[in-house]
């Protein structure tokens, strides 16, 4: 101890003197109040060992944050916060040179000087406005923080130098300075009821927001939508116009879904035959090439998923594009890939028959009528396969499902689109806006129209904006009324808040103004409410809160159009007809839960149909691994992987506890002790019956399970025919069990990897 206190430390302004460890110890009991089974002595004893004779300060806080991090495990979870109350402490040093943040005006007119904030603060609010809000914001909510959620604050969310990596904010500015900017336009005398409300929904992690939301909103960047969906034509022009518009949305922070089924097949003729058309490959690596190009501010990297119908003439070649095996020339393997299903498809399947393979150019109407009408689909497919003059190829469909269940599996990122459950249970009339595709992470379902020019008027790139309830935070379903309200007040804000890169972007948000509300922490709202995935005991309660959910946010959408109208193109939803999602689901669902509406529909029929929408989609469950950490929350609608869940980030390993861990051990159903994915998957029809989108859903696997320690595929199309039938749209991610136990690697969010998850 006398060695230790010669030590010598540097001050953050240089000056050298003497270690203070009382001041050490004061800082960590300071943290370890009213904290269970924390031992001050031990993170203490820890970070002693890694002390060095002129160590700076900033190390010495980094050191005992990190000490305190390491302790966290399921037998003792509270180091989580007490870490995470350090990290807060040395945070706000940096960010204000000292644990007391300023005044919000002194804050926001020093942040704005900076560059940092936009300018529109200042003008748009009163210093008595700022006075009143800097009043209601609570500081001490910092607290409620756990470790993995400071530090993913610090790394994407919280203004920053991205280079120096010098932090500007906490988290309670970060927090309320969003509200003030999604309500800035309403009436003085409104507003700041509507800020404090949705501050606290938001700061009490009741609501939880996404990625370009959190990182984007108060700063002079403008676009936060996580998901576009750009369609791509098969002409030069539209290929050209699809890259660029690729290139400027992966730079502002979206995750991008790109559909280039229209893309004719290798071989086909150019111009009357006056040359060959070079196939798909050359140009999938052209908006690869356009996806990568960008880092998306240093928040996360560009990623995008590209889509295909399964009939494609060079579907066996598209299915291995990211197949470690071959060659680079070959392969297209930073891209993940959403092959399209459809009824007929699957009959092929099931009654062991042929599938025949079309380029799309030589089958006129066969590609619009995969999406709009599933009848002429029919009609017109069985007539191009009796046509001898239609260039064509026809294998066995359990070969060509095969195939793609295999590069699936070995992957993880062949995704599934049943295109005509997206369309008949939609909130679009496919007749007048078919639905051609999803996004990156496969929850967003919404009609698109290729660009041939970048400024194209005509084209449509669709934007959605997301957000979610946390499950385990509400009390009563009750609650989601309110919330509800709040949610989409805001982000129908954001809608004219934000800058659109591309005209399209525009257009297409002007005449659909879509949202999509989902949720997190479904596993610890099973869990705490005794209820688990496997043995059918959630299905009710599924079925009651993803009734409300989608009930009360249609509500606040109705009210929303009362007063400012409903979206441009209202007439091209179902929903202008009166049809609502409750009578279009698939009713094979019945079978597997009984549960009757609780709620008042036909009165909401009667208000859609009086008063319109505002938003012409609401709802979408996407992949929310960074936000699910910022509430604490389990992610998602997953089952977790452990108690205690490893989680991989670009700022290194966190570990991550699952809610009330202590008092709920017993009740949790982790990720591979499911025994089947059946449990999961009738959960999921449930919520995609009110669900208008769809839901980021995953198969999970266990070789183990079996004797020869391989998934048989009989067991895969056996899982896709049962999604097929409950009226599941989309599925997401395929995992393997890879033997470790707790390890969880983040899709990056929001959107995951690239950009929609929330």
């Amino acid at each position: 101890m006398n060695q230790a206190t010669q030590m010598m430390v540097t001050k953050r302004d240089g000056r050298v003197e003497p270690i203070d460890l009382e001041k050490i110890h004061r800082v960590i009991t300071w943290a370890a109040k009213d904290l269970d089974n924390v031992s001050v002595s031990q993170v203490e004893l820890q970070s002693h060992i890694q002390f060095y004779d002129g160590i700076r300060t900033d190390a010495i806080h980094e050191t005992i944050i990190k000490s305190a991090a390491d302790l966290i495990s399921e037998a003792t979870p509270d180091y989580q916060y007490l870490a995470a109350r350090l990290a807060i402490f040395h945070l706000r040093k940096i960010a204000y040179g000292q644990f007391e943040p300023p005044h919000l005006f002194d804050h926001v007119q020093r942040l704005t000087e900076l560059g940092k904030y936009d300018p529109h603060l200042l003008q748009d609010y009163s210093r008595e406005e700022f006075d009143e809000i800097n009043g209601f914001v609570d500081h001490w909510r910092d607290m409620d923080f756990s470790y993995a959620a400071v530090k993913q604050l610090e790394g994407k969310y919280l203004v920053q130098n991205r280079v120096t990596k010098h932090i500007y904010e906490s988290p309670q500015f970060l927090y309320v300075l969003v509200a003030m900017c999604l309500f800035a336009k309403y009436a003085p005398d409104r507003r700041l009821s509507y800020i404090r409300r949705f501050y606290d929904a938001v700061s009490r992690f009741k609501i939880s927001l996404p990625t370009p939301i959190m990182s984007g909103v108060r700063t002079p960047t403008r676009q936060f939508s996580s998901c576009v969906l750009i369609e791509c034509d098969d002409s030069l022009d539209s290929i050209n116009a699809t890259t660029s518009a690729i290139v400027k949305y992966v730079s502002q922070r979206a995750g991008i879904g790109i559909n280039a089924g229209r893309i004719r097949a290798l071989g086909s003729e150019i111009r009357g035959g006056e040359a060959q058309h070079t196939g798909c490959l050359p140009f999938f690596k052209m908006f690869q090439a356009a996806v990568k190009s960008c880092s998306q501010g240093g928040v996360r990297g560009g990623a995008a998923t590209l889509f295909y119908p399964l009939w494609h003439l060079e579907v066996e070649s598209l299915l291995v594009l990211k197949n470690n095996r071959g060659v680079e020339e070959n392969r297209v393997r930073h891209l993940d890939y959403g092959v399209q299903i459809n009824r007929m498809l699957y009959q092929r399947l099931i009654k062991n028959q042929n599938i025949t393979l079309f380029s799309p150019h030589d089958v006129p109407g066969l590609y619009e009528a995969f999406f709009a009408d599933q009848n002429e689909f029919e009609r017109l497919y069985t007539q191009y396969e009796q046509d001898s003059s239609i260039r064509k190829r026809s294998l066995p469909a359990v070969e060509l499902f095969s195939l793609m269940l295999q590069e699936r599996a070995s992957t993880g990122r062949i995704y599934i689109q049943n295109v005509d459950h997206s369309n008949t249970h939609s909130p679009f009339d496919p007749k007048l806006a078919p639905v051609r595709q999803s996004n990156l992470c496969m929850e967003i379902l919404l009609p698109t129209k290729p660009l041939n020019d970048i400024n194209d008027a005509e084209g449509e790139i669709a934007l959605c904006t997301l957000s979610a309830f946390n499950l385990g935070a509400l009390e009563s379903l009750d609650e989601l009324e309110g919330l509800s309200d709040l949610i989409v007040r805001a982000l129908d804000s954001l809608l004219d808040y934000q800058d659109y890169p591309v005209k399209a972007a525009r257009v297409a948000t002007d005449k659909r103004r879509s949202l999509g509300v989902g949720v997190i922490n479904y596993a610890y709202y099973l869990a705490k409410n005794g209820t688990r995935y496997s043995d059918g005991s959630a299905l009710g309660l599924t079925h009651r809160t993803f009734e409300a959910i989608q009930y009360y946010l249609l509500k606040a959408s109705a009210q929303l159009s009362r007063e400012l109208g409903p979206c441009e193109a209202f007439n091209e939803t179902t929903y202008a007809a009166g049809v609502l999602p409750i009578d279009t689901y698939k009713k094979d669902l019945d079978a597997v839960c009984a549960e009757g509406l609780q709620l008042d529909w036909e009165a909401l029929r009667s208000e859609i149909r009086s008063h319109g929408l505002r938003n012409s989609t609401l709802t979408a469950l996407m992949p929310s691994e960074t936000s699910s950490q910022i509430a604490n929350a389990t992610n998602g609608i997953e089952p977790p992987r452990g108690l205690v869940s490893v989680k991989q980030s670009k700022d290194g390993i966190l570990r991550q506890v699952v809610p009330e861990l202590e008092r709920l051990r017993s009740q949790y159903e982790l990720l591979w002790q499911l025994p089947s994915n059946d449990g999961y998957l009738k959960l999921v029809g449930v919520m995609q019956k009110f669900v208008d989108q769809s839901i980021s859903a995953n198969t999970n696997y266990d070789p183990q399970r079996w004797a020869d320690g391989r998934v048989p595929m009989q067991q895969l199309i056996k899982d896709l025919l049962q999604a097929y039938k409950l009226g599941v749209k989309t599925l997401y991610y395929h995992n393997t069990r890879d033997g470790a136990e707790d390890a969880q690697s983040p899709v990056e969010d929001d959107c995951a990897s690239g950009a929609c998850k929330i």
